[in-house]
């Protein structure tokens, strides 16, 4: 078993997930088993309990798993399936380790940091860099190891320690460190500056570590002297000095750190079973690189949320968008909308904002409502999906989205005026969206319905079976605590919103589509969070459809190349063994 860790330094949120990523895609392409895993150094358990404006979204994984974003990145970049232990926090180690001092396994020895924490740490990473994360069920032969946070924090300590007794105990030739650092370029001079990262990496040094490769974060690509300067004093290669410049499109990043040579120094430094005979490399990230460039046709996408302060708080509902706009050739533009914004009390408070969020809603080709927790900007949910509804325009409501969906109905159709979710008032005459029996109020952490479910499709009819290929049934990801009221059930479809996907019970109503509308669509779960580049989930494809005047085109030619069926999992590689161009199901 091969280890790359990834540091960081000078500043958080410098682009370790990508890099990570980035490295675990192009190992990959090799034809090598990749797993990743990713250290936060907070306390908490896992991330399920954060506000998205902490650390972005709260990803979640098959088997239920709350996580921090950067693992929907792994996913997406590698095309596996990671479990909740693949994600580790300080939590996690310290109530392991307590719970073994409780059991009597340390018989009777002072329980500290170092070893116990530190040992916690390294067995972690070397049981879980085995288990197999695709779906030929081998085992990973490379764990990237991307630790959280920046080099020097108190919290990440006890990491950065263990990463130093860990070099040793699997041999140099099995462990190396990737060090990302920031080279920062003033306005008023314009010069690259590299004292914060010769201090960053004199105080990994400090700490036990010498990194392998130098990966450099700047907003214009490295000079050469500034290049040779880091190199002489950090203590390394002028070879092992990386540029990660910013670039117009994430899928360059592979392409970039290939173009330098990062796969043949690993071959060398890590003795990869490689053979470096020509291949055709990374040709899915070319071609997708390349294709984002050349959009010319526009798509606007109303979102219409709680957190749109921070993009990181819609991260998996962006790509999903975006996987979806680049395989119909078309360039998104996302609109975020304040959903209490769009509220009658912002008229009275703030006019220009109102007359602003509702002139973004209506400039927009589709409007999409993601999940979310909270009272706030609800009602303005709500009107921007009566908004929708009424103009005809594309929809697609994701968990809350689809809750508010409901409620929305059964207010300006039904004529139920207080139709409301329980969860923003208890109260109401008409509940239409009920808590569940298993959530515990008492108790916020991990008491959710998490995880992978299975959703049956009732009707032979529904534009979005059709988007998935006609299938009997899928499986998604599910995180929430309330659903619609099955008791109420028969009075929506007799007006003409279908709940066309059921859970396998039938209790649980997880899909609704409105009859005589070009795509009104909710769903129960987050379809965000099994997109891949090459693979968009099909209901924000058929959004993008939609919004593009293009899905009646898609389905009259039978769906013949549904989005799930066009990614090739034969391929050993994360490069696909036909190109996006190949795929018929682009030329709509």
């Amino acid at each position: 078993m091969k280890y790359i860790l990834v540091t960081g330094g000078v500043i958080s949120g410098i682009g370790k997930g990508i890099i990570a990523s980035s490295v675990g895609t192009i190992l990959k392409s090799c034809g090598l088993h990749v797993t990743a895993i990713k250290i936060d150094p907070y306390i908490n358990i896992d991330a399920g309990t954060f506000s998205p404006y902490e650390h972005g979204e709260v990803y979640v994984l098959d088997d239920g798993g709350e996580v921090d974003l950067d693992l929907g990145n792994y996913e997406r970049f590698l095309d596996i399936r990671l479990t909740r232990d693949n994600n580790l926090t300080t939590g996690k180690i310290y109530q392991s380790v307590i719970n073994k001092e409780r059991r009597g396994d340390y018989l009777g020895k002072t329980v500290q940091v170092v070893p116990h924490i530190t040992d916690a740490i390294q067995e972690w990473v070397m049981k879980q860099a085995r288990i197999s994360v695709d779906d030929d069920g081998m085992e990973p032969q490379v764990c990237v190891i991307e630790l959280g946070g920046t080099v020097g924090d108190i919290e990440s300590m006890p990491f950065i320690e263990a990463f130093r007794q860990f070099q040793f105990k699997v041999k140099r030739e099995n462990f190396c460190n990737i060090h990302v650092s920031l080279i920062p370029q003033p306005n008023t001079t314009g010069e690259q500056k590299t004292k914060p990262t010769q201090n960053s990496i004199r105080e990994l040094r400090g700490l036990g570590l010498s990194p392998d490769l130098i990966m450099c974060r700047c907003t214009t690509p490295l000079e050469t002297a500034v290049k040779e300067k880091i190199s002489m004093f950090c203590h390394v290669e002028p070879t092992q000095v990386i540029c990660v410049h910013d670039v117009a499109s994430v899928y360059r990043v592979p392409l970039l750190l290939e173009d330098q040579g990062v796969v043949s120094y690993f071959c060398q430094r890590l003795n990869l079973p490689v053979e470096m005979r020509p291949r055709k490399m990374l040709t899915k990230w070319k071609e997708m690189a390349d294709r984002t460039d050349r959009l010319l046709e526009h798509v606007s996408i109303a979102l219409v949320g709680k957190y749109t302060k921070l993009s990181d708080s819609y991260t998996s509902v962006i790509k999903a968008l975006e996987h979806s706009a680049l395989a119909i050739n078309h360039k998104l533009e996302v609109k975020y909308i304040d959903s209490a914004d769009l509220e009658s009390t912002t008229l009275q408070e703030e006019p220009v904002k109102y007359h602003e969020a509702w002139q973004k809603l209506c400039s927009s080709h589709a409007v999409l409502v993601p999940g979310g927790f909270g009272v706030r900007g609800t009602e303005g949910k709500i009107q921007a999906i009566n908004w929708a509804r009424k103009q005809n325009k594309p929809f697609l409501g994701v968990c809350l989205g689809m809750q508010l969906a409901v409620c929305e109905f059964a207010r300006n159709v039904l004529g139920w005026a207080d139709a409301n979710s329980t969860e923003f008032n208890p109260e109401s005459k008409h509940p239409v969206v009920i808590d569940m029996p298993e959530h515990n109020p008492g108790q916020m952490g991990g008491t959710m319905r998490l995880g992978k479910r299975r959703t049956i499709f009732k009707s032979s009819t529904s534009v979005l079976r059709k988007l998935y290929g006609n299938v009997e049934y899928v499986e998604e990801r599910h995180r929430h605590r309330f659903e619609v009221n099955p008791e109420l059930k028969h009075h929506f479809e007799e007006k003409g919103l279908q709940f066309v996907g059921q859970d396998v019970e039938g209790e649980r109503m997880e899909v609704i589509e409105l009859e005589d509308h070009c795509y009104f669509v909710g769903v129960q779960y987050h379809p965000e969070f099994t997109s891949r580049p090459i693979k968009p989930s099909p209901p924000y494809f058929g959004l993008l459809l939609a919004a593009a005047g293009k899905l009646q085109s898609f389905l009259s030619k039978g769906c013949r190349l549904s989005p799930r069926d066009t990614y090739s999992d034969r391929s050993g590689s994360s490069s696909p063994e036909m190109e996006i161009s190949e795929l018929k199901f682009l030329s709509l």
